[in-house]
This record gives C-alpha cells, sequence and structure tokens, in this order.
C-alpha cells in the first residue's frame, strides 16, 4: 500500500461504515463480486432492447410516415450516438465499483447527488408505470385467450380504471418485477441471461409469420412512406432521432449500476458496443417491418404489439405472442426502471432505506402516476414524453462526463464519496453543477414553451448536453481537485475491499 492511503486506511474503517452517506447496497462493490462478463452485459441490453416500448418506437416511425429505410436510419443512428455517454459514464463504475447516485456525488456533492438522482428515479417510475400496464395488459389478454370467461370475470367492476381481470394481472406482474428484485442483482443477471435470447427468437418468428400474411418482403419493402421529400422528413427525422437518443438517454446516466459487477472495462465496453446498436437495430427492424406488414393487410399503420396480436386468431399464435411480450417487459421493466431508482432512493437515506426497500418505493410511484396514457398516440409518445425528459437527463449526462474525464481525470477520491470530505463542497452540494444544471435544462426546453422557438426543442437532447457541459467546465475550471497523480491506482482495489 503506497504511503498516500497508510492513514486513510486506518481512518476509513472507523468513519465510513457510520457515515449516513453509508449502506451496504451502495458501497463499492468488492473484487469477488465483479463476475459480470462480456456475454453477461451483452444478453443486458439484447433484454432490454428487446422490450415492447423499444418496438412500438421503431413501429412509431413508421405510423409517422417513414418508410423502412429512414426508420432504421434513424434508430441506427441515435443508438451510436447515445452508446457514447454510455461507455464513458460506464468507466467510472468498473473502475471504482459504484453505483450512480454515488457516482454523481464527486460532481454535484454528497448532497447534491439526490437532485440528479431523484430526476432519473422519477423519469423511471414513469417506465415501471408504463411497461407495467403492458405487460399486465398482455398477460390479461394471454388469460383471456387459454380461458375466455376470464375476460368477463367480475362484470363490470372497476378498479382505478381498470377491469377487475385487467387489474389483477396488473397487479401480479407488478409483484412479478419486485419478487425479481428482492432476490438481489444476481438475480436479475441470470434472469436478463436467458430472457433476452428467447425474445428475439420469438420476435423473429412474428416477423416470418407476418411476412408470409403479406405476400413476402417485396410488397412490405416497397412502401415509399408519407415523407418523400426532403422537406417532409426532416420535421419528422430531427425529434425523431432526439426522441431515439432519449430512450437510452436514462441508461447512459446510470449504466454504473451494472458496469460496477463488471470483470474489466474490456468486458462493459465490449458487450455493450456488440449488444446496444446491433440488438436496437435488429430488433427494431423487426417492429417495422411487421408495422408496415400492418398497413398492406389492414390499411393502416398497427404499431401497439398487443393490439396486433390480437387480429390473430389463431390461440397458439396469440398465446405465443402474448408470453414473448411478458418476458420482454418483465426483462426490461427490471433492469431499466427498477435498478436505477431502487439505487436512487437508496441513496436518500442509505441507513435507513436498502436497494430492496427502493425498488418497493420505486413500485409504488409507478402505480400512483398512472403514465400508460403516453402510449396512446405514437407523436406523444416520441416527442412529448421522450422529448421532454431528454432535456433533463441531457445536461446531467454532460455534467457528469466533463467532471469525470476532463476535470478529475479519471479519478476519484473513493473515501471521500461516503463521507464529509473533499465532494462536500458548500454544505453538501456543488452549486456550480445545480448551475448548469438549470441552465441546461431551461435553454433546452425553451423551444417548448416559446413558440418562436420551437425548432430548439428538437434538439432538447443535444442543447441540454452541451450547455450544461460547457458552463460546468468554466465554472469548475481552477478548482482544486485530488488527481490520479497524486496516488496509486492500485489502491483503488484496497479501498473496495476496506469500504
Amino acid at each position: 500500500m503506497s504511503d498516500f492511503f497508510k492513514n486513510e486506511m486506518v481512518e476509513l474503517k472507523h468513519d465510513i461504515t457510520g457515515s449516513p452517506l453509508y449502506n451496504a447496497d451502495v458501497a463499492p462493490t468488492k473484487i469477488s463480486e465483479r463476475t459480470w462478463t462480456t456475454y453477461n452485459f451483452c444478453a443486458l441490453w439484447i433484454g432490454m432492447a428487446h422490450c415492447v416500448p423499444a418496438w412500438m418506437l421503431a413501429a412509431g416511425l413508421i405510423a409517422l410516415g417513414m418508410n423502412w429505410k429512414q426508420a432504421l436510419f434513424t434508430i441506427l443512428l441515435g443508438n451510436l450516438i447515445v452508446l457514447i455517454p454510455m461507455i464513458l459514464n460506464a468507466h467510472p463504475g468498473t473502475k471504482f465499483g459504484i453505483p450512480f447516485p454515488v457516482l454523481a456525488r464527486a460532481s454535484f456533492g454528497t448532497f447534491g447527488a439526490n437532485i440528479p438522482a431523484l430526476l432519473r428515479a422519477g423519469i423511471a417510475c414513469g417506465w415501471f408505470g408504463i411497461n407495467t400496464f403492458i405487460g399486465g395488459s398482455a398477460l390479461n389478454n394471454f388469460l383471456a385467450a387459454l380461458w375466455p370467461a376470464w375476460a368477463t370475470f367480475g362484470g363490470d367492476t372497476n378498479i382505478i380504471g381498470m377491469s377487475l381481470p385487467a387489474f389483477i394481472t396488473f397487479m401480479i406482474f407488478w409483484a412479478m418485477n419486485i419478487w425479481i428484485i428482492y432476490r438481489g442483482m444476481d438475480m436479475v443477471r441470470k434472469f436478463e441471461n436467458w430472457a433476452g435470447p428467447l425474445v428475439l427468437v420469438m420476435a423473429i418468428m412474428m416477423l416470418i409469420w407476418m411476412i408470409s400474411q403479406a405476400g413476402g418482403l417485396g410488397p412490405i419493402l416497397s412502401d415509399p412512406g408519407k415523407l418523400d421529400t426532403m422537406d417532409k422528413f426532416l420535421p419528422v427525422f430531427i425529434p425523431s432521432l432526439t426522441g431515439m437518443i432519449a430512450f437510452w438517454a436514462t441508461l447512459s446516466l446510470n449504466i454504473p449500476d451494472f458496469t460496477r459487477f463488471g470483470k474489466g472495462q474490456r468486458e462493459q465496453m465490449a458487450g455493450q458496443l456488440l449488444g446496444l446498436p446491433t440488438t436496437m437495430t435488429i430488433f427494431s427492424s423487426i417492429g417495422v417491418i411487421v408495422t408496415s406488414a400492418t398497413i398492406i393487410l389492414w390499411g393502416k399503420a398497427v404499431w401497439d404489439p398487443t393490439g396486433l396480436l390480437l387480429h390473430f386468431t389463431n390461440p397458439i399464435v396469440l398465446c405465443f405472442g402474448l408470453f414473448g411480450i411478458i418476458v420482454a417487459t418483465l426483462s426490461v421493466n427490471i433492469a431499466a426502471n427498477i435498478v436505477a431508482p431502487a439505487y436512487s432512493f437508496a441513496n436518500l437515506a442509505p441507513k435507513y432505506i436498502s436497494f430492496k426497500t427502493g425498488g418497493l418505493i420505486t413500485g409504488i410511484i409507478g402505480i400512483a402516476m398512472m403514465p400508460w396514457k403516453l402510449m396512446s398516440d405514437a407523436s406523444m409518445y416520441i416527442f412529448d414524453w421522450l422529448g421532454t425528459y431528454s432535456a433533463i437527463l441531457g445536461p446531467i449526462a454532460g455534467i457528469m462526463i466533463i467532471d469525470y474525464f476532463i476535470i478529475r481525470k479519471k479519478w476519484l477520491n473513493l473515501p471521500d464519496l461516503y463521507r464529509e470530505g473533499e465532494y462536500t463542497y458548500e454544505g453538501g452540494y456543488n452549486m456550480r453543477a445545480i448551475i448548469a444544471l438549470v441552465i441546461g435544462v431551461f435553454l433546452a426546453l425553451l423551444g417548448k414553451f416559446v413558440p418562436s422557438l420551437a425548432e430548439m426543442f428538437n434538439f432538447a437532447w443535444f442543447i441540454g448536453f452541451g450547455v450544461s457541459a460547457v458552463v460546468y467546465y468554466f465554472l469548475m475550471k481552477g478548482r482544486k481537485v485530488q488527481l490520479e497523480s497524486e496516488a496509486k491506482p492500485e489502491d483503488v482495489n484496497i479501498w473496495r475491499e476496506q469500504v
């Protein structure tokens, strides 16, 4: 151990575990807990990308008038762009073994980190509600396909706007999510390993079925779409690209929640590079082609896969497809919409809120928000929901990346992330980061409320990211921070084993 840390280790054992900023769930992962391989990260993305909202995002582009080439180009470009902050923010998770809320303490302060954590958590709760409703609806239709009497069970009984069968299946699906989270992160890893590949196989089978019904690929791929000129295409393309980036802008923040369990940087980078853009493009292309086929078969774009399956009368096809939706929705809901807010809520009061309790809080808020109404229209889903929260998450990503790579040069004072020290700033808040966040969000959302600047909102994520990154850099420039040159990198592992 270097001399720099000899005294540090003695103090560390006494004050970290007693700190209000510490609990076992947000503590750095130990070397023995670093079990995620390239396949695990790849399977994670396969499981998350193979979801109903991703399908609906791709299918929604067709519903908005794009042809298959325009839709796939938008999808691929958006995912390649969001992969950049994804891999960058993943780096400190793997190097230091810390989750997103703890990483945010370096830039926002030990208490200020609750601001980005809760913003991320609130959006995740909304997604949890959306996915739970989708999964519950699929489960309800699945049971009705097996036992037709199920659809009329309870008669006219109505609970929070749902029939009794719909409410029961909604709560069953909700409980399935919470049960897996209560089994811990290793259970999440095991579930994602088989769920992702299974859903892909089922989606391919649906693709083959729809192509055969539409008379082959020829009629599907020959559809020119409605956006046949650049003047028509660009007004839809730009906000759609922002929406595509926003779709995974959530995970680009809390990806350390997963990469903290990675064996190394190579595993997390390779797994994400292989998993995200390729899987999203392949799965989205299935959604694009299937939705294009619905135009040929029924004269309109059916962008909701649950509604699409109800067009089939074959009970085997219906049950098989609905089961696939249930598994896909469960897979993405756990990884993308419960893990992040669970850590964020635990970060609020680590001594009182565990990861499991945070997951339960997420589930309860997800029910209360009832945000599934956003899924009723493709334009509202892509432009309003995705566009608005991209304006909030983009600035956070810009601040965190500048802080870690430019200001701190990839080095963090790990003990001080869990106690009063370097990241306490002024009363636990780094006002420089908060000012940069407010300015970035304000400018990113300005076009939504000022009609003459409406075009700005189409670039919400880009504006928020860039403005906050630049403002934060100049506000932090010249501030003294601990750099890696002052310590030995190998001491990171010693810290992680001691905490």
